[in-house]
């Protein structure tokens, strides 16, 4: 009964509040007591009515406060399987303390009068659903406006906090239907019928072959985590990645660079893109005049290139969620990079609480390549330990995932970088670049450990294949020059890499 009563008064104030709001802006917030009593009374003498109704409304689907009690009483006896009626409905308000707030069991009566067509309850759930939708709008609305006068408000926080309820003001009262299989199926063979008349990947191309070979290129709604120890070479994969889906395939792509600024990512795409050493990019070694051209020829494609890229730092995860769906619906975009997840804001309300915050990004991430179709490839830190394991060539495993397991539990897909040369494991010393891409997870299909090469001169990584045929080819070279004879009759093997930037024609 205490309970109760600390309770009542909290609701009312609610409502209060809703009410007050609306007669500041001159009107009453959106309501229809009679849709409530008919759905109420409907729920009295219709069990058919029941599931229907208990599946999609919730008390605040109902704007009288006597509405409100009658609904939940109803609500706590369908949980206890009780038969719903005039006695139980009336028991369980008493119990409560409830019954003469609402007006007693002539109340109840009455309500069995207003009852319209009980045909008509779905269409009578629909209203009550929208009014429901638009006070909670208005509610969010005015909490905005009131932090939006207050100058102890940080700009970030209110935009962080401004969108989280208008968030969920829209997502707490929409519900996916249930589908049956058999349209399932059907949608599924349609699926199979595409992707047979349709040659190459089903994805977005990795643009390396091996990669590609296992994943069939990124596949749509999957959330990809790409995780390695700092300097291991993250964001150096992932821009190629990038580079690959928008410059040779014409994929739109979205990068989040909340760790680099957007000019040093577009320096380190000019090093792969052209060849030339990342001293002469950065300034410390002068450009040659024919350099200068060599930029102009070689930076065309990648100048004009879909790639956008954003480089606000400590996005907050509601914030990068707007702007994806803003992207994805404006320039088409097809693949999503963030990097790297650890560096987002979570929901404000779990600030200081670590692993739930983090958590709650990697369940949002998954959530927005799945709304909006489209693969989202995230980078994570590995933890310490990873380096310290004895035996196994310290290969990276899901375990070491920092801050969370949550990031595991919620990827479709894990992938690590292992470089031999930066954990100290190459036999030869002068093997430099070595480097396993491990697919620890692949929800939909196999795992696997892909050999490559990374060239840190050109910030770029290839196959191991053909890095041997490049190796070929400059042995050939070398043996030509050393007899007199010219080199031109050196021809790569199809899939090597061009001196200018050219990558596998693996589709």
């Amino acid at each position: 009964m205490a309970d109760e009563k600390t309770r009542r008064p909290a609701r009312r104030k609610d409502k209060d509040n809703l009410g007050t709001l609306g007669l500041e802006v001159g009107n009453l917030p959106p309501q229809a007591l009679d849709v409530e009593e008919a759905v109420l009374g409907a729920l009295l003498i219709e069990p058919n009515c029941i599931d229907e109704a208990m599946d999609e409304l919730t008390p605040s689907c109902f704007y009288s406060e006597k509405h409100r009690m009658i609904f939940e009483a109803m609500r706590s006896l369908n949980t206890e399987h009780v038969a719903l009626d005039f006695l139980s409905v009336s028991q369980k308000l008493k119990s409560s303390g409830n019954l003469d707030a609402v007006g007693g069991t002539v109340a109840l009566v009455q309500l069995s009068q207003k009852i319209g067509a009980a045909a008509h309850i779905e269409y009578y759930i629909r209203i009550l659903k929208q009014k429901c939708i638009q006070r909670e709008l208005i509610t969010a609305s005015y909490d905005i406006l009131k932090a939006s006068y207050d100058e102890a408000v940080n700009v970030d926080d209110l935009i962080d906090m401004s969108q989280t309820k208008i968030f969920a003001a829209i997502q707490n009262n929409v519900k996916k239907d249930v589908q049956e299989i058999g349209n399932v199926i059907n949608d599924a063979l349609d699926d199979i019928q595409r992707l047979q008349d349709s040659s190459g990947l089903s994805g977005v191309p990795s643009g390396f072959p091996s990669v590609d070979k296992i994943t069939l290129g990124w596949q749509a709604s999957d959330l990809i985590i790409l995780a390695a120890r700092p300097s291991v070479g993250k964001t150096a994969f992932v821009l190629n990645l990038a580079r690959n889906a928008a410059v040779d395939h014409n994929m739109p792509v979205a990068f989040f660079s909340l760790e680099m600024p957007a000019i040093q990512l577009a320096k380190r795409m000019m090093v792969s893109e052209t060849r030339l050493s990342a001293d002469k990019i950065k300034g410390g070694v002068k450009l040659q005049p024919w350099e200068w051209e060599q930029l102009d020829i070689q930076l065309k494609r990648l100048a004009t290139s879909p790639i956008y890229i954003d480089d606000t730092p400590s996005l907050p995860v509601m914030e990068f969620r707007s702007k994806v769906k803003k992207l994805v619906k404006q320039k088409g975009v097809r693949l999503v990079v963030v990097d790297y997840l650890q560096l987002m804001q979570g929901p404000s309300e779990l600030r200081g609480m670590r692993e739930q915050e983090v958590a709650a990004i990697s369940r949002t991430l998954k959530a927005t390549a799945k709304e909006m179709n489209v693969p989202i490839i995230a980078l994570s830190q590995l933890s310490r330990q990873s380096e310290n394991r004895v035996g196994s060539n310290r290969r990276p495993q899901l375990s070491d995932l920092r801050e969370s397991g949550s990031i595991e539990q919620d990827a479709d897909m894990v992938i690590f970088i292992h470089r031999y040369d930066y954990q100290g494991l190459n036999e030869d010393p002068n093997d430099v670049g070595k480097t396993q891409i491990i697919i620890a997870k692949h929800r939909n299909g196999a795992i696997a450990d892909i050999d490559m090469r990374f060239r840190a001169d050109e910030v770029r990584f290839v196959d191991e294949q053909e890095s041997l045929v490049n190796q070929a080819a400059s042995i050939s070279v070398a043996s030509a020059m050393n007899n007199d004879n010219p080199p031109f009759d050196v021809t790569p093997s199809v899939g090597a890499s061009d001196d200018f930037g050219g990558t596998s024609d693996f589709a």
